[in-house]
């Protein structure tokens, strides 16, 4: 089976956002550039997770390697919606992340969601010795983008922005909380 790489190196704009109201929201990755879209699903807490570890990446980066971090303050963030349409090329199973040196970037892949994930997992014992070399997720279609310690600090702050935009958390035990309140653990299921 054929897979496909969506390459953005570097991209127009690269930006995480979502698609409806909070409670029922679909978080995205979207790539622009050369006159491509490219949007992928992914859920809340692999943008917090993204987020997190590229803001690690980034400090280790300067500390390992001398690179010039941009102040957080100073950045213009991207507050414009998703382009549109917004058609889902696949849904992130795995993210992975690098620094590359010679070039002073961050490169990120997303990796779909696939099958030969649940394959790995079953352990098939008719498969030959040839295919325990290969990777698992080497046929599957994947996002990758190549960024400045510039625009990955923009990524970082617009996807903290979309992340905390969604429904309050309950203070008591750190769930969202609907409109109508939710069923607190805390308070033995009774309504807050």
């Amino acid at each position: 089976m054929t897979h496909q790489v969506h390459a953005f190196e570097p991209p127009e704009r690269f930006v995480a956002g979502t698609v409806g109201p909070p409670g029922e929201r679909t978080f995205f990755l979207q790539a622009r550039g050369g006159g491509r879209l490219v949007s992928v699903a992914l859920e809340k807490v692999q943008v917090s997770l993204l987020a997190e570890k590229l803001e690690e990446l980034l400090t280790e980066a300067q500390r390992r390697f001398g690179v010039d971090l941009p102040e957080v303050p100073a950045l213009l963030g991207d507050n414009e919606p998703l382009d549109t349409p917004v058609d889902e090329e696949f849904r992130v199973g795995t993210l992975g992340l690098a620094f590359d040196v010679d070039t002073a970037t961050v490169v990120i892949e997303a990796i779909a969601a696939g099958e030969a994930e649940a394959e790995v997992e079953l352990g098939d014992e008719d498969d030959d010795e040839d295919d325990e070399d290969e990777e698992p997720d080497e046929d599957l279609d994947r996002l990758r983008v190549r960024l400045t310690p510039q625009a990955t600090r923009q990524f970082i702050e617009r996807a903290r922005r979309v992340v905390n935009a969604g429904r309050p958390p309950c203070p008591l035990c750190g769930q969202p909380l609907d409109p109508a309140g939710h069923l607190c653990p805390r308070h033995n299921g009774y309504h807050r």
